[in-house]
């Protein structure tokens, strides 16, 4: 006769009563195990990686009861993704009570790739950032985006998205503004709830990806637009009174069904919160969020805020701000205590065990997380169907041919006409094939296809430059990923490129991480286009008029780096006389697309 099954692995049986059967079964070492989310990497379950510290896969599995991998490897194909996924599954099937993995990711289907915030698309479909969706400004593009990263997730083994990132980007010099939708609160929310509803659908179930709204309550106004992965950034100040306005696509997004929220690690500064980084915060996660907005779902951190961290090659401190002078064990006291359920990028699992023996956390609280942490492995079928993924189709599914094209013609819409000057043949673009370009920054086989490319700007008929936003570069293991500091091309920069504009009519295509201070070069370019994440192919076929340029700024371009230092960094678009305002975007004259 077969072995009875319990009821936990009945799937006849309801999920709140399998949920239950499992908890009453666990330990409080499988409990503690559930309420950590470290990273991952692509690599035999039993190798501890140089230059992390990181225990090996299969003791945090086997030992440790973790049961949430953050996978952070970006150039591998799909079918390693979805091998490596199996096998980490078949090492939680032996273990304990069988608890399948959660992997989770941070986008991986863009041009960024910081390991600390996103990750380059390698065999993935390509699409614009996130800015570039908030350019098009379609809730149906944006679903279709969901839709088809769920599917690519899904194929692989991927069951979580730490995305979509729902701040506003209110503060031009903020570095993480490529991943939002732009400065735009009503955008803003009409797009995070169509994200959702593409990865989750209406209800999340089986054939789910479950989305991680993020940074809760709204990371944008940041003090100087620095950044709270850094001690110099973990401000966030609300001076214009806006704090509201950056919680409402948080409303909107959990609305729509989103099944997870991360908080940031900044200190909300002169409000009515308790000055301490909002995953240590009570008055956000369980009055604010809990009581008020009436989540009950899972509540995970931002990475790393317990612990320091041995990563990319260098030591990364906790980003503990506001109770730096705390222990480990008194940060997991003060952050279980503001609610949270899960702590991300972390594995000291001997921490929270330490404190349970001692009386300091009961298990009536572990039982509290470890509930909807395990009812969300129930929903999502890993304990049944899908545990495991098929191999051989992920290659197939992964960057399709459709999805793929879907990804390309996404990037051309988002593209941004901001100038197009008229010269005595009419206006500068779209270009006619077949003319004589020089070319900086463009793969010159590319280029070949529309027109003669020559290596003079003298004997061209137009000059194309790819410039990208402005940044400077600091040191550190995190820091040098991430572009921030001024918006202002270097001297050397800007003479380069006003010395080309003069000598023959040149276009500027420059990709907009972040609002590129463009005031120096608008009157000597013949033409300037904004992109948010193209290819060259993509570019050119709106250069030439294959595609329109149909994206609308997400947010303003500032006139001045005095304009944005005076401005208000949880106000949207209000620097004095911007050189673009939010909205701005022209079309081709011949064209009939909206102007």
């Amino acid at each position: 006769m077969p072995t009875p099954l319990f009821p936990y692995q009945d799937s006849t049986v309801s999920i709140p009563q399998r949920t239950e059967d499992l908890l009453g079964r666990m330990s409080v070492a499988d409990k503690v195990g559930l309420m950590f989310h470290p990273m991952g990497f692509l690599a035999p379950p039993d190798i501890q990686l140089p230059g992390l510290g990181i225990p090996p896969l299969r003791t945090m599995v086997e030992c440790q009861r973790i049961s949430h991998v953050n996978l952070v490897n970006s150039a591998t194909t799909p079918r390693q993704i979805a091998e490596w996924h199996n096998e980490v599954q078949r090492i939680a099937e032996e273990s304990a009570w069988g608890v399948p993995v959660t992997v989770s990711t941070d986008p991986r289907n863009s041009f960024t790739d910081n390991p600390a915030a996103a990750l380059a698309a390698g065999d993935f479909s390509q699409w614009p950032e996130p800015l570039g969706l908030g350019a098009i400004g379609s809730t149906q593009t944006t679903q279709e985006f969901g839709d088809i990263v769920r599917r690519e997730y899904l194929a692989v083994g991927i069951r979580l998205a730490l995305h979509p990132q729902i701040d506003l980007a209110t503060d031009a010099r903020w570095a993480r503004a490529s991943g939002t939708f732009g400065a735009d609160v009503e955008l803003t929310s009409r797009l995070g709830a169509a994200y959702v509803r593409g990865l989750q659908g209406e209800v999340l179930g089986p054939d789910s990806v479950a989305a991680m709204i993020k940074h809760f309550p709204g990371g944008g106004p940041q003090k100087d637009g620095e950044d709270p992965h850094f001690p110099w950034g973990k401000e966030q100040i609300y001076p214009g009174g806006r704090f509201a306005e950056h919680l409402r696509p948080f409303e909107v997004a959990l609305a729509a069904g989103a099944s997870q929220v991360m908080p940031y690690y900044g200190i909300p500064i002169g409000t009515e919160h308790e000055e301490v980084g909002f995953g240590f915060n009570k008055s956000v996660i369980t009055d604010l969020l809990r009581n008020v907005l009436g989540f009950d779902g899972i509540v995970c951190t931002d990475w790393s805020i317990l612990s320091d961290q041995q990563l990319f090659g260098g030591l990364v401190g906790a980003r503990a701000w506001g109770v730096e002078g705390l222990t480990v064990g008194d940060r997991i006291v003060k952050a279980l205590d503001a609610g949270v359920d899960q702590f991300g990028g972390e594995h000291c699992t001997d921490e929270l065990l330490a404190l349970v023996s001692s009386g300091r956390v009961t298990e009536d609280r572990l039982d509290v997380s470890a509930r909807r942490i395990l009812h969300e492995k129930f929903t999502l079928g890993l304990f049944d169907d899908q545990r495991y993924v098929d191999v051989d189709a992920a290659d197939a599914v992964v960057g399709a041919n459709d999805l793929l094209r879907a990804g390309f013609e996404a990037q051309r819409a988002a593209t941004t006409l901001l100038t197009n000057k008229t010269l005595a043949a009419g206006p500068v673009l779209p270009l006619d094939r077949g003319i004589s370009i020089y070319a900086e920054g463009i793969d010159p086989s590319v280029a070949a296809e529309y027109a003669a490319v020559v290596d003079d700007p003298g004997q061209a008929d137009v000059a194309i430059l790819r410039l990208q936003t402005p940044f400077e570069h600091r040191e550190g293991p995190i820091a040098s990923h991430f572009r921030a500091g001024s918006l202002k091309f270097t001297p050397d920069k800007e003479a380069h490129v006003l010395d080309i504009c003069r000598a023959v009519p040149t276009v500027l295509d420059v990709f907009l991480e972040r609002p590129a201070l463009l005031a120096p070069l608008v009157d000597d370019a013949a033409a300037i286009i904004a992109n948010f994440g193209a290819s060259d192919r993509a570019l050119l076929d709106v250069l030439f008029g294959d595609a329109q340029p149909e994206g609308r700024l997400p947010f303003e371009i500032p006139s001045s780096t005095e304009a944005i230092e005076a401005s208000q960094p949880d106000v949207a678009s209000d620097t004095t006389d911007p050189l673009f305002p939010i909205g701005h975007g022209l079309s081709y004259v011949r064209s009939s697309v909206r102007s």
